[in-house]
């Protein structure tokens, strides 16, 4: 089972505001640490993303890794779709700025290894990952992404660097509620709660996406994964963009999977869908990235 490990707060002053996070795992001068920056959903801190999961993420703090929970502005992150209208967006919060200084923050006495700097995010956050993947790619060494998918080219708005093959990690729910495995629009009452919307791709499409951006042409693999807790009557595919001398791309599919994080205990609420205990996503990111 996942457990909370003692955390720190932290802050960096970024354009005259300050920002604040939440660090798990130490790291002395020197130590060049794997850095794990987790961005969370709609609504959320980056306290309530750690209970909302069970602390899943702490695990790679246990494992060696510095482990940065990040506070979005008001519950939220100036993502990558133009449709949204969240605070965050309508303040014009620089969160790449936010992420960078951060990074820098650990990196300026080798504490963290700033070329094992890998970002994860769920949901509003996953878009800010997204962002991140196409703006500072140079700043990655890997993006997981939860619980969301590529905006559509109408509704993106990301700015463009010179594109980075990148390893990526995505995981979702065919029974998302709030963001739709198949793509779309989400309905009236969701663009209103969240107030974010526009058109999004599909999950796969995503991943053939990312692969692409890899330079991977060849078609994908997928395993159905052995299910490890027969009463959760969630399933797992995977399946695997690779091809020689790129990183690869890989999407976790979770059939009769939520809008939610896999991990072995998790207090995300029944409306938003089933939690997989199939799967661990602290685990599956620990092998992908080999950290």
């Amino acid at each position: 089972m996942s457990s909370l490990l003692e955390a720190t707060r932290g802050s960096v002053t970024v354009a005259g505001t300050t920002r604040t996070f939440t660090r798990v795992g130490t790291a002395a001068p020197g130590d060049a640490k794997p850095l794990i920056l987790v961005f969370h959903g709609s609504g959320q801190t980056g306290d309530k993303h750690r209970a909302f999961t069970g602390g899943v993420f702490d695990a790679l703090a246990a494992r060696g890794a510095l482990v940065a929970y990040l506070d979005g502005f008001r519950g939220n992150w100036n993502d990558a779709r133009r449709e949204s209208r969240f605070p965050a967006r309508q303040a014009g919060i620089d969160d790449v700025g936010f992420t960078r200084a951060v990074i820098a923050t650990f990196a300026s006495d080798r504490r963290i290894d700033p070329n094992r700097v890998h970002a994860v995010g769920y949901s509003n956050g996953g878009q800010m990952v997204i962002r991140l993947a196409h703006e500072t790619p140079d700043l990655l060494a890997g993006a997981t992404v939860i619980a969301a998918t590529m905006p559509a080219p109408e509704n993106f708005l990301a700015g463009q660097a010179p594109r980075v093959s990148l390893p990526v990690l995505l995981i979702h729910g065919t029974k998302d509620p709030i963001v739709s495995y198949q793509g779309g629009t989400m309905n009236w009452a969701l663009r209103t709660l969240f107030r974010a919307g526009g058109p999004t791709w599909s999950a796969p499409r995503t991943a053939r996406y990312f692969a692409e951006r890899n330079g991977i042409t060849a078609e994908p693999t997928t395993v159905r994964l052995s299910k490890k807790a027969t009463a959760d009557p969630t399933e797992v595919e995977r399946t695997t963009y690779e091809a020689e001398g790129v990183p690869p791309v890989v999407l976790y599919t979770v059939h009769r999977g939520g809008h939610t994080v896999p991990a072995p205990s998790s207090s995300a609420p029944a409306l938003i869908g089933r939690t997989s205990h199939q799967i661990d996503t602290a685990d599956l990111i620990t092998r992908f990235f080999d950290l």
